[in-house]
């Protein structure tokens, strides 16, 4: 499991166990939080195609998904 504070979520980098469309390096561009401060959602950009995406905050958590930081 990926340990993460969810207010530094923000502008995090992050690596793809599996590729997506042929990319693995993400940055977290978008954070929705509600009134309490909890994260509703979030959102990725693929480095080089620039591709956003929305992913479930959460899947980010899981180590078999995920890695933090750009990784080979």
């Amino acid at each position: 499991m990926n340990q993460f504070n969810p207010k530094k979520l923000l502008n995090s980098k992050w690596t793809a166990i599996n590729p997506i469309s042929k990319e693995k390096h993400f940055i977290v561009t978008e954070v929705e939080v509600d009134e309490t401060g909890k994260v509703i959602s979030c959102a990725i950009e693929a480095v080089i195609s620039r591709r956003p995406a929305s992913i479930p905050w959460q899947d980010l958590k899981d180590t078999s998904l995920w890695a933090q930081g750009w990784k080979k």
